[in-house]
Order: C-alpha cells, then sequence, then structure tokens
C-alpha cells in the first residue's frame, strides 16, 4: 500500500528500525490490542486450558497478542524486502486497527513485481503458521506435552492458527488486500493494461466489502458476539481503499507527464511584506477574491499568508500589524520548482496537507499551483474523455497522441 493510502494514519509512534525499515504503530492498534486480550481471556485460552486463574488468561492473552503483533510485522517486513528486492522504495511498516501495511513509495512498474511482493505476506504468513504446527507435531510425537507446558503450547496453537487464517484471508481476490494485488498482476500481465486491470481487481474489493458488511449486519441482528461489528468495519475500511486505490491510480497516470509550469496560475497577486493586514485584506483579497497571497520583498518571494492566518489576528490590530509579522516563511513545504512533476505535487500535498503551493526558481515567483487547479485539470481530462498515454503498462486511447 502506498503513501497516499496511508494518509489516514496520522497519530503513528514509531517502536524501532529493523533490518533499515521503520516499524511504527498507529494508536488505532491499542483497540484491537485490547479486543484481542479480552477475547483470548474470556473465550479462547478457558476452553482450551479449563481450570486457570484469571490473571493466568490473561497473561497468556497478552503472550499471544505479542505473538501476533510479531507475526504482522514478519507478514509486512516480507513484502518491504521483496519490494527493496525489485528496487521500490519503502517508507517503513505500520501496525494500525485492520492489520498492517508496508508503506511503499511508489506502485510496482511491472506485473511480475506486483505478483511477487503481494505473494510474500502471505507465504510468510504460511511458514509462521505451519512452522507452529509442526513444532506442536515435533513434542507431541515426543511425549513431552506435560501440564507444565500446556499454556505455552496452547499460545503456540493459537499463533498457528492465526497466521493460516490471516494468510487465507489475505489471499481473498480483492484489491487492495494482498489476494487482489495478485489478481491485479494476472490481469495486468495479461492485457497490458494496469487501469483495466486496477479496476477489476477493484470492483473485485467492492463486492467483498459489501459481503462482510450484510454478513456483519445480519451477525449482529442474530446476536452472535462483536464479530459482526468487525466484518461491518473491516467491510467498510476495504470498500473505502478499494475505490480510493483505483481513483488515486487514476490520478497518478493522469498528472504522470504533466509538470508544474503547464498548470500554475501566472496571474497572481501579491502584497509587499510592509502592507498592513487591513490593506491586504480589502485591496487584495476582497477585491480580486483571493484566499491566499504571496508576500515579496522586491522580487525576492519570502513566503505567504492567508485567510486562516488573518482570522487568527483580532481585527482591531489589522491597521497597526505588518504582514511581514504574520507571513509563513517559504520551505520545501510550501513552495516547488516549475520542473517538477504534478504527480508529485499531489503527494506533496497529500503528505503535507498544503493545498496551495509557491512556484519559485532562484527566490523569484513564478506562480502559484493549487489543489484547484490539479482537480480542475482532472476534470476537463475526464470531461474528454482521455485516458492515461502509453506507457507503464497503459494501453493508449484510440485517437490519441
Amino acid at each position: 500500500m502506498n503513501r497516499m493510502a496511508l494518509s489516514m494514519l496520522k497519530n503513528t509512534i514509531e517502536l524501532f528500525n529493523i533490518l533499515g525499515f521503520r516499524v511504527k504503530v498507529d494508536a488505532s492498534w491499542l483497540l484491537i490490542a485490547a479486543l484481542i486480550v479480552w477475547n483470548l481471556s474470556t473465550a479462547y485460552f478457558p476452553d482450551v486450558l479449563p481450570g486457570l486463574e484469571r490473571y493466568d488468561y490473561i497473561a497468556l492473552s497478552i503472550i499471544a497478542m505479542l505473538g501476533l503483533f510479531a507475526s504482522l510485522i514478519l507478514h509486512e517486513l516480507s513484502h518491504s524486502l521483496v519490494a527493496r528486492h525489485f528496487g521500490l522504495e519503502v517508507g517503513g511498516i505500520t501496525l494500525f486497527i485492520f492489520g498492517g501495511v508496508a508503506e511503499l513509495e511508489q506502485e510496482p512498474k511491472d506485473p511480475k513485481t506486483e505478483f511477487w511482493i503481494a505473494l510474500a505476506g502471505p507465504v510468510m504468513s504460511v511458514v509462521i503458521g505451519l512452522a507452529c504446527y509442526a513444532i506442536l507435531e515435533v513434542f507431541r510425537n515426543e511425549n513431552t506435552l506435560q501440564n507444565a507446558s500446556a499454556s505455552l503450547f496452547a499460545v503456540i496453537g493459537y499463533l498457528g492458527l492465526i497466521n493460516l487464517v490471516l494468510a487465507a484471508f489475505n489471499l481473498l481476490p480483492a484489491f487492495p488486500m494482498d489476494g487482489g494485488r495478485i489478481l491485479r498482476a494476472g490481469l495486468w500481465k495479461a492485457r497490458n493494461d494496469l487501469l483495466w486491470a486496477t479496476r477489476i481487481a477493484s470492483n473485485m474489493g467492492v463486492i467483498l466489502a459489501i459481503m462482510l458488511i450484510i454478513s456483519g449486519v445480519f451477525s449482529l441482528s442474530a446476536n452472535i458476539g462483536i464479530g459482526g461489528f468487525w466484518q461491518i468495519l473491516i467491510g467498510f475500511f476495504i470498500l473505502t481503499a478499494s475505490r480510493g486505490s483505483y481513483q488515486q491510480l487514476i490520478v497518478t497516470q493522469a498528472l504522470k507527464d504533466q509538470k508544474v509550469e503547464d498548470l500554475m496560475s501566472t496571474d497572481v497577486i501579491t502584497a509587499d511584506a510592509d502592507a498592513t493586514i487591513d490593506s491586504v485584506v480589502n485591496e487584495v483579497i476582497l477585491k480580486h477574491k483571493v484566499s491566499f497571497v504571496p508576500i515579496v520583498e522586491g522580487e525576492e518571494v519570502l513566503g505567504y499568508v492567508d485567510i486562516d492566518i488573518i482570522h487568527k489576528i483580532e481585527l482591531e490590530h489589522w491597521n497597526s500589524t505588518q504582514v511581514g509579522d504574520i507571513y509563513v516563511k517559504i520551505n520545501s513545504s510550501n513552495s516547488i520548482a516549475p520542473d517538477m512533476a504534478t504527480e508529485d505535487v499531489f503527494k506533496l500535498m497529500a503528505s503535507t496537507g498544503q493545498r496551495k503551493l509557491l512556484v519559485t526558481k532562484d527566490a523569484r515567483l513564478l506562480g502559484v499551483l493549487t489543489l484547484a487547479d490539479l482537480m480542475n485539470y482532472l476534470s476537463i481530462r475526464q470531461g474528454l474523455g482521455i485516458r492515461p498515454k502509453n506507457g507503464a503498462g497503459f494501453r493508449a486511447a484510440p485517437n490519441s497522441k
């Protein structure tokens, strides 16, 4: 999963670094961890190990939860290592409420890369699951499953089962799950059309999501524990991710060959640093109906002010306060070069939340590029029915040049 798909994960804590990958956990993981401990300590372990004390069940549940935590990391680490092997950059590994994701900085370039990256995670889960059962079988054959070690083997049995379930679920042919990516790789290979392949795989994801949501609703109505609630949540997550991934691909490919200078607005109204807030509001913002004003000093651009910044200053101080005292200084998160690819601009906006960017060269202001400019361009392309140009697995539209 790439970074744009991960924009929802804001409250992450970095835990450690493994093989060059930063492992992080989102705050939402704490919820699933607590629910796992609660479910194991009240249902699973009391069934397989009757007669223990309550705190024994809680301790075993915490150990099992940490084992699942490690299993998810290994699952995502496998994706990451294979992605690195094929030359793709991986920002890190993040665990969150619905499992884990490897943060791919870019999409795979060909079906072969997509296939092996997607397959690596489920293979690791199967290996872990079978290894757990192999351990149990070895000790069972040697008659060493005594009461003293029964608790340990109950944990190992749980990890064996949950990893096989994890592998099976991830192999469902629904994008953007691993199975959906494997399906997309096969379709991409067969027709050499990534957009078509993604649309089919995403539709499969939508179908699975709807089935999960319906099944969850029936489970809740039948009073079958909290499983139905989780089915609904997972269904909505897959539904959003499936549709979002397809739309993201359309955006990324449509912007791929465009440069900032092709789409930026050059008719920009600026203000001097020594102008008062009151004059900027009346002579620039209200007069020209703009909400974003670059601040300049001579030919050098210093930064910008917008209505959110101005709104923080009390009205009675507008006449006595210069915008040079309140502007946001130019930096790498709010300024871009004219030859920057608009695909990269979109990623910058997604990661920083900055919707309006200064276009500069040698400290001079050349124009402004906004999210509205990008979306207007995409809307026009869509209205004209223009598909991405041939390349990176796409087929050119008829009569395209």
